[in-house]
Formats: structure tokens, sequence, C-alpha cells
């Protein structure tokens, strides 16, 4: 009989030591594993607002042979690895025009009247299952400058994207405060407590799994046996950031601290819903406090602290200022407020063409052993709206990037009106989960084709 295992399998050991498993060949039917080509290991969500001008952020040319568009020129440099998803519709996204999108963009549910939430998981959290197992968190959501305007710094359907796999849909809220963030993933554990005093005295929990290690190993293919010991080894390196308070090993190296203290995170609290609050010095410190959380963010994967991250730019609503363009307005008053302003719209959707630039490239940078950290994550970054002044959902500014689960860059693709739940089914099979629907089966019908 053929060897099997279950996604959820873990190597136990005495008490209640155990250490859970990376994604292995054997947890795949043998009809499966001749076709299907190395899973995906990590999954980035990166949420812009407002949409963007089809005109001016749809490529042209074809397939393998096209012309980045104004909005998207900055990505040139990650070409090579970018899949433009075109003709996309948000079928799902039924409900209030702001918050239906981005409660629906990764859930594929609908939300139905305005206020609520939805009653199914975000694809990023079904993809924690398998892409976080055996890793400190199951995943970690980080904003800037978020829950501006009518929310006024709380969590609300109007921000929120990510949704638990609990069989409830608990909203989950995402982490504002950089220097929190910086201080939970990076900041140095003093030996004498806690979890690391209890792994110095015991110096490592592989001690307590060894013979069940070796014989799992024996049972298992050669391929597998690599990915085990790949997996364990960086158990052994997490092990290490425990107790020094340095992570090690491979390109796994705490970020630079960056000084914020010229940036409120809960700033939204006092937000009016107008966006007639200004705070001057949080929003000219957006750009840094990106980047830094950027930063956190490659270095999170890198150290095999979670193996999914979402970043969201802003909320909906995005009612601060863009001091470092020049433009003293809030987003939304360009896209409709104020009346619709294609060249400011224009602009600040390139500004974050940029910023997705900077993370891919970093994300590249980072050798994983004869591949970067990007080629085996896949990356989609995607808005609520499409058309800023009318907030229609069809043909979606929808961007893939990496190399994970064999995804292939360098090509525009045009669905043609496709439902965006077929694409969240797609991701997932990235990551070696079979399933062919995702979300709201009323608007979905199988997996995208054409990704691989």
């Amino acid at each position: 009989m053929t060897f099997r295992l279950r996604r959820r399998d873990v190597i136990r050991g005495a008490g209640a030591i155990a250490i859970g498993l990376p994604w292995l060949e054997a947890m795949e039917p043998r009809s499966a594993r001749a076709q299907t080509p190395s899973v995906a290991q990590r999954f980035v969500a990166v949420y812009q607002p407002g949409g963007a001008e089809q005109s001016r952020w749809l490529p042209s040319g074809s397939e393998t042979d096209f012309q980045l568009s104004e909005i998207l020129a900055p990505l040139e440099s990650v070409r090579a690895k970018l899949l433009v998803a075109a003709g996309l519709d948000m079928k799902s996204a039924l409900g209030e025009q702001h918050q239906a999108g981005i409660v629906g963009l990764l859930t594929g549910m609908a939300q139905g009247q305005a206020g609520k939430y939805v009653s199914g998981p975000s694809v990023d959290q079904v993809i924690a299952e398998i892409a976080s197992a055996g890793k400190p968190r199951t995943s970690i959501e980080m904003a800037v400058r978020w829950a501006t305007g009518k929310s006024h710094g709380l969590l609300h359907p109007i921000n929120a994207m990510t949704f638990a796999n609990d069989g409830k849909a608990s909203p989950i809220p995402p982490r504002i405060d950089p220097q929190e963030i910086f201080d939970s993933l990076f900041g140095s554990l003093n030996p004498e407590d806690g979890a690391a005093a209890e792994l110095a005295r015991k110096q490592s929990i592989l001690d307590f799994v060894g013979r069940r290690y070796e014989s799992l190993a024996l049972r298992l293919g050669e391929r597998d046996r690599q990915r085990l010991d790949e997996h364990l080894t960086k158990v052994r390196e997490l092990e290490g950031t425990l107790v020094s308070g340095t992570p090690v090993g491979g390109g796994c190296q705490a970020p630079e601290r960056v000084d914020t203290s010229d940036y409120n995170p809960a700033s939204g609290l006092n937000s009016s819903d107008s966006g007639s609050i200004v705070d001057s010095s949080s929003d000219a410190a957006i750009p840094k406090v990106g980047k830094f959380m950027m930063d956190m963010l490659v270095m999170a994967l890198a150290c095999d602290l979670t193996g999914v991250v979402t970043l969201q730019w802003s909320d909906t609503e995005a009612k601060h200022t863009f001091p470092w363009l020049n433009l003293s307005e809030h987003h939304h008053y360009y896209q409709h407020d104020g009346g619709f302003r294609s060249e400011e719209c224009a602009q600040i959707c390139r500004w974050y063409s940029e910023q997705h630039a900077y993370l891919l490239q970093q994300m590249d940078a980072v050798d994983m052993g004869g591949h970067t950290l990007l080629d085996e994550s896949v990356v989609f970054v995607g808005s609520e709206i499409s058309h800023p002044p009318t907030h229609t959902k069809t043909s979606m500014p929808f961007l893939l990037a990496g190399g994970g689960g064999g995804l292939r860059g360098n090509r525009l693709l045009s669905f043609n009106g496709a439902s965006h739940n077929d694409l969240l089914a797609a991701i997932l099979n990235l990551f070696g989960d079979p399933r062919t629907t995702f979300g709201d089966e009323r608007y979905a019908s199988a997996p995208l084709a054409g990704l691989v």
C-alpha cells in the first residue's frame, strides 16, 4: 500500500511536544504527484485602495509581447516574474460599493447588505493551513494608515480584508503599529524568561521527536526527505532565534528598525467622516512606514516565522493626504468626492506600483538556496473596485507575481469577464489544495487555466 500523510499530520514526541510538517508529496494522491509542479511555499496579498482607470492601467499587446501601461511601468524591473491578470470581474461583490469589494476580495463571498461582513474565510487563511504548518505564526496581517474616515480607527466592513477559517469567518484586524510589529517579530527575548529559558533547558524540541522523525523519514521518498530535513533545520534555527533574539540562517536577518515617532498608527481614531481632519505628520510618514512594513514582511517570510502575510496600504476610503506627491486632498476626493480627477488618481496608482515593485525586488533578492524567496512565493495585488468614479467591479486591476506552484510571469493574460472566484481557486491550487471552487458557489465555476 502506498504510504500517505494527511495535511494536518505532525511528528509527536514526549508529552505535548509536536512539530507540524511541511507540504510533502506523500500528502498528494499518487495520480496527482506526477502532474502537479512543486507547490508554492508562501503567500502574500497586497491591497491598494480605489481601483485604477483601465485606459491607464491595462498593458497593450499580446500575452508574451506587451507594453506595461503608464501606471504599471514602475514594475518593469520585475516583469519577468509578473503576471497581469486582466479582464476579471468581481461578480461576488454584492453590497455596499466599497465594502462589498474589500470583504469579497479574498473571500469570493457576497456581503449582501451594507455594514455586514461575509460568511466564508479568506483565501489567505485557507492557504495558511498549508503554508504555515509548523511555523510560529499562522499569518501576519499589516496595514498602513488604516481605518480612516467613517470607520474612525475601528474594524468595519469598509476596511476588513481577511477572515478566519474558523467556521464563523471572523474578521481579522491588521496590525497597524510598525514598532509593535517589529518588537513582536524581531525583538530580543530575555533568555531567562518564558519560552527562551524553556528551550535553553531542553536544548531542542527536535531531541524529543528524533526517533519518530527517523521512522517517518524511512517511509518517504527522496524529495520528501529533503523537504522534511530543510523544515526541521529551520525549526532548529528558529529555536536559536528565541534563545538569542537574533534571526539566523540563509537570508534571514532582522531588518533595520526605523524611527516612526512622527507616525501615529491610531490616527484613524481621530478621523472625520469627510476626511476634513488631516494628520499631516502621519500622512507624510506613509512612504517610510510602508517601506518598513514591507521590509518586515519579507524577513518574516525569509525567517519562516509564517507562510502568509497580508498588507493593506489603507482602507477603502483612504482619507489621508499624499504630501510626498504634492496632493493635498485625500484619495476619495480624487476618485469622486471632488469629481473624478484622472491625473491625480493615475499619479497615486503609479506610486503604488513603485511600492509593489520594491516589495517584489526585495523578495527576489533573498537567496533561499539556488532560488529566491519570490520564486517559491505567490504574490497577489488587488483592489476593491475597478473604475474609481463609478465603483464598477468589471476588469479588476489584479496582478500576480512569483514562481510558486509553477506560476509563470512575463505575461499578460485576459480572462474575458471570468469570475475572480475562479482566480482564488487557481491560487489555492498553486499551494496543492485540489478544490475546484472557492467562495460563493453562485459565482464560481472552475479554477482559472493558464497560470502555470
